[in-house]
């Protein structure tokens, strides 16, 4: 998770909702990794989760990817959620829950087993304080930046007045 967290930390700074996913085989040996990527690509389904999927899928000469893991900071989406069960991944490992989008039991629950033909181990919360504390950041200073250049903004509407004025 740990390496999942770096990758939403790379993500941060290019000004990406801070997410970032591993795919490890069995012995853990680190197969891809995925950061979010939906402003740089101009893709909604750009999300770490997708692009470490693809990047597995590639190495692997296959979509299928049964046996593997994958560790991602944020509860996966239902689009993420169903492209890891189209893949067939053993086991997902999320961080911190997300009660607005999340497909794992936050949300909605899509892992309940029979409720699709596919359903693969889901276990969350790990380092689900240190996950969040990295997305909460994240948004706090985003709203912060544009509560300072509205600020910015209506001052310069101010000043422009003055001086039309006289």
């Amino acid at each position: 998770m740990r390496l999942a967290l770096d990758q939403a930390r790379l993500a941060e700074q290019a000004q990406e909702v801070p997410v970032g996913a591993v795919v490890v085989d069995a012995a853990g040996t680190i197969l891809a990794y995925g950061q979010n990527s939906v402003l740089r690509r101009s893709d909604p389904s750009a999300h770490a989760e997708i692009m470490a999927l693809r990047e597995a899928g590639r190495l692997l000469e296959n979509y299928r990817l049964p046996g593997l893991t994958l560790y991602v900071t944020l509860e996966p989406c239902t689009m993420c959620l169903g492209a890891l069960f189209h893949a067939r991944v053993s086991r997902v490992v999320f961080g911190a829950h997300d009660p607005k989008t999340g497909a794992c039991g936050s949300r909605l629950d899509l892992t309940t087993p029979g409720l699709i033909n596919y359903h693969c181990s889901v276990h969350g919360g790990v380092l689900a304080q240190e996950c969040g504390q990295v997305l909460s950041e994240f948004f706090r200073k985003r709203r912060q930046a544009a509560k300072n250049q509205k600020q910015h903004s209506q001052q310069d509407v101010s000043q422009d007045g003055e001086s039309n004025s006289g």
